[in-house]
């Protein structure tokens, strides 16, 4: 790449994460000659990624104030979609990571006709609602369920979907103007927890996913880290007990691993359903005899102090603390951030993880819960498009 090109990137880059700054502090900061500076910053100024705003602090020596230079977040857009196995969430993103718009649709609605040209419609409905420039609009990132191969844009397996090789990009460009990206939901979340939330300015991030299934997207040296076949993460094949998998182990769901068998939210409400089964003195007990009960139910219960939920919980927290404390103690990262379902309980799950995960691990990590939330996923894919695609706006 052209050396100017590069150091434009730069300037551009000092500017987002400086801003307001003048021309002499980005000289100082960059190590490059003010006219070199100026020249970029004349350039970008013209491109409208950056603006010169009022005037700067005078120097003590009563100098003359310098001008200050501001990015300008509203340049340019980008789309942010979440497919979900129970809803698709899209968003139109200004530079900044601000949501100027945002939809969703029932995933199952639009599953047989085609969840990109669905997604293409809430897409055309926002820009003109919000009235937006179309040629404004960098492209779109998303985020799947299921293995995903970034390079090719072909979704391998997303069992909530039922896609096996789904030519997810040849189908986008079908119906979207815009240059996309994909990946896995989890990874993209965790990009979106580096980018604004409880992972900013983190190198070496953990961040997993605890629903149905447990996921888990993992950031090393900055970089996604995605494995030989795409398919690094996939934490809920973790075995944390060898007894029971020699116990004809047989998973929640066809395909599931082990960790997600026995910590994540189906099978959580699995264990509460049989166990309140067998105590004809509990109030739930009718109602567990006639249907399953919800993950959520163990929490509720919990609560209230129920000796049965607080048991079924103990042990799904134990194994999701051993599942995190074999992938800590491989890939030793800054911070664990937990997200998913599962997670609307975090007061009641986070100190109980930390006490076993310091117990056992050979340098502490800090456990925190997803700052995003359910915006984790929209935003991770817009910060998947920022990385991926070549702009001048462009994260490493």
């Amino acid at each position: 790449m052209q050396v100017k090109t590069l150091n434009k990137k730069r300037v551009l880059q000092c500017i987002q994460e400086n801003s307001p700054i003048s021309r002499a502090e980005i000289a100082v900061k960059m190590n490059i000659s003010k006219p070199t500076v100026s020249l970029l910053v004349d350039e970008l100024i013209q491109e409208k990624w950056i603006f010169e705003k009022g005037i700067g602090e005078s120097t003590s020596q009563g100098g003359r104030r310098p001008i200050q230079l501001c990015f300008n977040e509203k340049a340019a857009y980008i789309i942010g979609t979440d497919i979900g196995g129970t809803k698709v969430k899209t968003v139109i993103c200004d530079l900044n990571g601000n949501i100027v718009a945002s939809s969703s649709f029932s995933t199952c609605q639009h599953l047989e006709t085609g969840l990109l040209k669905q997604i293409a419609k809430e897409i055309e409905c926002m820009i003109k609602k919000e009235g937006l420039d179309s040629g404004k609009i960098l492209g779109m990132g998303a985020g799947v369920p299921g293995i995903t191969e970034t390079k090719s844009g072909m979704v391998m397996e997303a069992p909530s979907l039922n896609w096996v090789r789904y030519p997810f990009l040849t189908e986008a460009q079908r119906y979207i103007p815009f240059p996309v990206h994909v990946d896995n939901d989890v990874n993209v979340a965790a990009l979106g927890e580096q980018w604004l939330g409880n992972a900013k300015d983190k190198q070496n991030v953990l961040f997993i996913a605890v629903g149905t299934g447990i996921g888990s997207g993992i950031i090393i040296n900055n970089q996604l880290y995605r494995g030989a076949s795409s398919a690094a993460g996939e934490m809920g094949y973790m075995v944390t007990d060898k007894n029971d998998m020699k116990n004809e182990f047989r998973p929640i769901f066809h395909r599931y691993g082990y960790l997600e068998s026995v910590a994540g939210g189906k099978s959580i409400g699995d264990r509460l359903t049989k166990c309140i089964q067998q105590e004809p003195d509990h109030p739930l007990h009718k109602q567990a005899l006639a249907s399953e009960l919800p993950g959520e139910m163990a929490f509720k219960l919990a609560k209230t102090g129920d000796p049965l939920a607080l048991k079924v919980l103990e042990e799904a927290i134990e194994h999701l603390a051993y599942g995190i404390v074999n992938a800590a103690s491989l890939l030793n990262p800054e911070v664990v951030i937990l997200g998913g379902g599962v997670l609307k309980s975090s007061e009641f799950i986070l100190p109980k993880l930390q006490e076993i995960v310091n117990q056992y691990l050979p340098s502490s990590v800090q456990l925190k819960t997803s700052q995003l939330g359910d915006n984790a996923g929209v935003l991770g894919a817009v910060s998947l498009f920022m990385r991926e695609h070549e702009s001048l706006i462009k994260y490493h």
